[in-house]
């Protein structure tokens, strides 16, 4: 009963440091001038966005790890998970830096970023490595199988790493969108993680979730402040990290369905306009199809949220 109560505890501590961090946060990324530039080829409607602050990020990334801090005790795993959190969030912090305060609409190169990537991901697997944490096999759900992985774990969780980073960025693209996935996704591991006896992996997902609830307060539409690299990177990292530490990598795919959906949406846009000339979605991310099919921006959203949950509850029947 006491875990249970301090799991609640962090959540709520969790969502209330976002309330009270955005305040002093958004005034500050204003000040500073640190305004989103809007695509022009993007939905019409998007444009009033232009000038909305971004790098917001910052508002769950500071209370997550303040409530975890504040509940549990650190230990090697929220120092793996943490350390991929950080990682990736230094890596947004840069691109959004070159965008928003030098002016550079396109920020990091695309190489720049993958090199990066691969870097933090390397990082992220010899940390876990030598702090005893790395799986050496891959659980499979609903089969309730492993497989041996040999030596071929490395670049299967440097793509699941890279992966999740990527797919998590391409979703933050509507007001609440990507925040209001990753609490759900964020709650369902802390629940898994809870269960499987991952305690410290357990209360830093559920402070992942409150904080992404709090961000909600000033980003859903219409949207007072973006996440920006900085925020989405760091939703990421934080999520394959998680899925990594209690080997439930093959998850991320059915719970994050909506990320992967989204980055598939992507690659299936580019390959065939490059093949063909053509295009199979009016616009992507898939998020973007819909909007320019004449869903409203909060209809697509929504959906997307209940999307998740059912892919969530789908995900319970998966677990060890």
């Amino acid at each position: 009963m006491l875990l249970q109560r301090s799991l609640v505890i962090v959540v709520l501590l969790g969502f209330f440091l976002s309330v009270l961090i955005g305040p002093v946060l958004v005034p500050l990324l204003i000040k500073i001038k640190a305004g989103q530039s809007i695509r022009k080829d993007g939905p019409q409607n998007h444009l009033i966005k232009q000038g909305t602050p971004t790098m917001g990020g910052f508002i769950f990334i500071l209370s997550s790890i303040s409530a975890t801090l504040i509940v549990t005790r650190f230990d090697r795993y929220l120092l793996v998970a943490l350390f991929s959190y950080i990682a990736f969030a230094v890596i947004g912090l840069i691109d959004d830096h070159i965008k928003v305060v030098l002016k550079q609409p396109l920020g990091l190169r695309a190489y720049q970023k993958i090199i990066m990537q691969f870097a933090a991901a390397l990082g992220v697997l010899m940390l876990a490595r030598y702090s005893g944490l790395l799986p050496l096999n891959i659980y499979v759900p609903y089969l309730r199988i492993t497989l041996e992985a040999g030596l071929w774990i490395y670049p299967f969780l440097i793509w699941v790493i890279v992966g999740t980073v990527n797919s998590v960025n391409l979703t933050d693209g509507l007001d609440g969108l990507a925040a209001g996935t990753m609490v759900i996704v964020s709650g369902f591991f802390s629940l898994v993680a809870w269960h499987l006896d991952f305690q410290s992996i357990a209360w830093f997902s559920g402070a992942l979730s409150g904080s992404c609830l709090g961000f909600l307060v000033f980003n859903i539409h219409p949207a007072r402040v973006f996440m920006g690299d900085t925020g989405s990177l760091a939703l990421g990292g934080a999520l394959s990290a998680i899925a990594i530490l209690t080997n439930l990598t093959l998850l991320i795919p059915v719970v994050g369905g909506i990320f992967l959906v989204e980055a598939l949406s992507v690659i299936m846009q580019v390959t065939m306009f490059k093949a063909t000339g053509k295009r199979i979605f009016k616009m992507s991310p898939l998020h973007h199809h819909f909007e320019l099919s004449g869903w409203s921006e909060t209809s697509v959203v929504t959906i997307f949220w209940g999307i998740t949950l059912i892919l969530a509850l789908f995900g319970i029947l998966g677990i060890p």
